[in-house]
This record gives C-alpha cells, structure tokens and sequence, in this order.
C-alpha cells in the first residue's frame, strides 16, 4: 500500500514541478489515506486518488489595471476548480505577492475535505492573484477587484463556484467585486460570500473561523477532561481569523498572551482582552501589516521583532497568520517547553517534518482542515440565506456554527478509532474528509 500511494505522490510531483505547497499537502492528506484505500480497492480501480489530486478546472489570467498615478500596472489572477462532487466549488480569493499557482492548488486541495467535513453541499476551489493590497489607495484596490472580476466573472456562479474573502480579501474587496459582477451579469444573487451586512451578507460571519476554531480546540481538550478556563493561549496573527480567536477565547476563560505579525511577536502577561482585543480591529485596519504598535500603546506588553510566538511557553499553541509558519525547530522549542495541545487556525500552518515531530512527542494536533472549517461553513449559510432570500440572527448563525464544529470533531475522531488510529485528529479529519468525496465520485461515474 506505501508503494501505491508513493506511486500517487510520484504522479503529482512530475504533473506540479516547483510547487512545494501543493506537493506538502498532497503527501500530508494521501499518507493518511493508506487503510481506507487498503479496505476499498474500488477505489483504485476507479481511480478516485489521481482524480481528485488533477483540479477539474484551472484557469489563469491577466489583471490589468490602472494606479493612482495613471500608470497601468499588470498582476496575474487564478482561479482552480478542483472537486465539485459533492456541490459548487467553494473557497477563498487571496491576494497576496506571493500567491502562484502552487498556493492555489494547496488550498483548493484542502478546501476539498475541509468543505467535506462540514457536511455542507459545498466543493473544493480556491483562487486569487499576486496583488498587494498593502499600500494601495481604496481607488487602486477598486480598479484591481474590478479588472480581476471582470476576466473571472464567466467562471463563476451560485450554483458553480461561490468565491469567498482571504488573506488581503476583505469586505472592501468583495464589495467591488460583488458590484462589478452585478452591474456585469445583470444578476443579483449570492455569487460571492463575505458580504456586507446591507447587501445579503451573514451576520457573524467575520468572527466565524475564529470562533470555530476555539470550539474545535475546546472538543479536543474536552476529549481528555480538560478545560480552556484559565489556560495560556498563544496565538500568531492579528488579522480576522487571530481577532475571532482571541474574542472567543476571552469569552469561555482562556487568556490570550501573544499575537504576531510579519515584524514579529508581542507578549502580553496580563492578557489580550477587553481594548486590547478592540485594538487588533485598528492594527488591521491599519494597512500597515505590523503588530509593534500594540506595545507602544499598552507598555506593559513587550515585542519581539523578526521572532514568532512559539518560543513561549503556554497551554495551548493556535497559529493563525499563514502556511508553514511553525518548522521543526519551533516545534522542538514547544516540546520543550511543554507543549501539549496545538490546534491549527491558519492553512497548512505546520511544516510536515514538524507535524510528524508533534506526533510523536504525543501532541494532540487539531488539523486546519477541520479545525478552520467554520469560516466556509458560515459561508454556506450564507449561500443558503441569500437562496432562500432570508436573514439569519447572528445567535442563529453561531448555533449552526458551534454545531457544525462539535460534529466535524466528533467525525474526525471517530472516522481515527474506526481505522484502528486512536485519537488521531490529523488523520481522522483526512479520512472523514475523504470519505463523502470518494463515495460521491463513485457514484457519479468517470467524469
């Protein structure tokens, strides 16, 4: 079985050539897939593992657009359909500098099963492009959303693909995005998730991912008796997803003592509470993408520039600021300092080497892939809002959402002890995940 998997892996590193991401979390989700494909040759035979590694559908497109100094610039957008067996492709728009057709796919591949794990009618697709909003004027970031939704807005639909917000994708974004798509198309109608409130969005919806994790790491830590009330949370990040944590963490007795940024970490004894929490909303709205200010405001706090958080000691690690932030020497730093429980907020935010390490240490792991997963649940609830031409409360949504996260980590335990893997989460959430999009794919035939 080691063989035939390696084979899959062998298959798509010659297919993606210079795409470590894409090829991290193929390698990561596939080596735990071993006793599922060993107890269903069909799906060998059907070849269900090489489909879904091939996206159905990826495109690539010039944005041309026009800055405030009249001079026209030229960025490169993309959108990867990957797994529409199970409903509509469904995932975010990021941009960013760095973004290049091996993140698109690393993403839309994970959205795949994490989408699955919510058990929601929802595919797997991510997309994006390298522009920097960082700096730009809200004329600049108009014109771009414009241009980029212009070339994308023939691809996409609410019962096609439901682009949503991500990193450097906020309200502002999706607002011009989701104007240019109207005044296109002629249609109004929930093609774009992560709206404003006057205009079909879901109440809730910004603190969703955050929220849901804390639900998902209270499910693990209830697992083995324990509480999150009056444990140490560090937390790397300070965006939407980092802001909804800390909010949620606050609330159920946690105390939040770091948050990070591209300049380094701040550590904050006393807590990141109360206008300290508020103050993560002004530092993201900044533009400025740092967190040193944070300790210019509130004295008491100490920053550490160009470090990460994990060199702190704490009861519980939830990184939420981007992919492969926590390497194996972060790793051996939490270990060391006795690092029990990790449950990941941002995308893929463990190296595999790390991962592996945790592991072995004996770790509980909450993977991204399940532990993320409310953002794009609160996503379909919107999807459904906007259908049934209806309103949500946002107790309505956070019912739904806590639900969801309770179920997803229920199946992902479950999903470990039926394969004879214990309390794997990493694995039981891949498998889970995999599953339904298998099962649905054989049902459908070759396509």
């Amino acid at each position: 079985m080691k063989d035939l998997i390696k084979n899959y892996i062998e298959i798509a590193e010659k297919r993606n050539p210079g795409e470590p991401e894409f090829l991290q979390t193929i390698e990561e989700v596939l080596t735990s897939l071993e006793p599922v494909i060993e107890a269903h040759p069909e799906y060998v035979e059907a070849g269900i593992i090489e489909r879904i590694i091939e996206p159905e559908r990826g495109i690539s497109f010039r944005v041309p657009w026009v800055d405030d100094n009249g001079k026209v610039q030229v960025n490169r957008g993309y959108r990867y359909e990957f797994n529409s067996a199970i409903g509509p492709y469904k995932g975010g728009l990021r941009f960013a500098p760095n973004v290049y057709p091996g993140i698109i796919k690393f993403l839309g591949f994970e959205q795949i099963f994490k989408n699955s794990l919510t058990g929601l009618p929802i595919g797997g697709g991510k997309g994006g492009a390298d522009f920097d909003p960082n700096g730009k004027s809200d004329g600049e970031i108009m014109r771009f959303c414009q241009s980029f939704i212009t070339e994308l807005y023939r691809h996409i639909g609410p019962e096609t693909d439901v682009p949503a917000g991500d990193i450097g994708v906020g309200a502002r974004e999706i607002g011009y995005m989701f104007g240019q798509y109207k005044r296109l198309t002629n249609k109004y109608n929930g093609v774009l998730t992560g709206k404003g409130l006057s205009y079909g969005g879901l109440a809730g919806r910004t603190e969703a991912t955050g929220y849901g994790i804390v639900f998902f790491a209270r499910e693990m830590m209830k697992h083995f008796g324990e509480s999150l009330k009056g444990k140490t949370v560090a937390v790397s990040g300070f965006g939407n997803v980092s802001w909804g944590t800390v909010q949620k963490l606050n609330e159920l007795g946690a105390k939040v003592i770091t948050i990070s940024g591209p300049d380094g970490y701040i550590l904050d004894e006393d807590g990141i509470k109360g206008e300290k929490e508020d103050y993560m909303l002004e530092l993201r709205a900044s533009g400025k993408n740092i967190c040193a200010p944070y300790a210019e405001k509130f004295p008491e706090a100490k920053f550490f520039a160009g470090k990460k958080p994990w060199e702190v000691k704490a009861d519980l690690y939830i990184p939420c600021a981007t992919q492969n932030e926590i390497t194996i020497k972060d790793a051996e730093t939490m270990v060391a300092n006795g690092c029990k429980f990790l449950c990941e907020g941002a995308n893929m935010p463990t190296t595999n080497e790390a991962l592996a390490f945790l592991i072995e240490k004996r770790v509980v792991v909450g993977p991204s892939k399940a532990a993320n997963a409310g953002g794009v649940a609160c996503s379909c609830i919107e999807m459904g809002q906007n259908a049934g031409k209806t309103v949500f409360s946002p107790a309505q949504v956070y019912e739904q959402l806590e639900a969801i996260m309770v179920n997803i980590h229920k199946n992902s335990a479950e999903a470990a002890e039926r394969y004879g893997l214990g309390y794997d989460l990493v694995k039981g959430a891949n498998i889970a995940g995999f599953e339904k999009v298998a099962e649905a794919m054989m049902a459908q035939g070759i396509v």
